[in-house]
């Protein structure tokens, strides 16, 4: 029984558990920052848009 409670013990007590914590943490940061970016991409390639569309007319 103690061998077992050991065991239990120190496979909670490994580090694999917090990097991919970690790594998860990472993803969605770049996540938010990857829509932050698009969204304002977005909107100047939608007003470049508009104004070449308006010169055309």
């Amino acid at each position: 029984m103690l061998a077992l409670w050991t065991k239990v013990v120190s496979w909670m007590q490994e580090e694999k558990g917090a990097s991919m914590v970690e790594y998860a943490l990472l993803v969605v940061l770049i996540a938010i920052v990857a829509l932050v970016a698009v969204r304002l991409a977005g909107r100047e390639v939608s007003s470049t848009f508009s104004e070449i569309g308006s010169g055309l007319t």
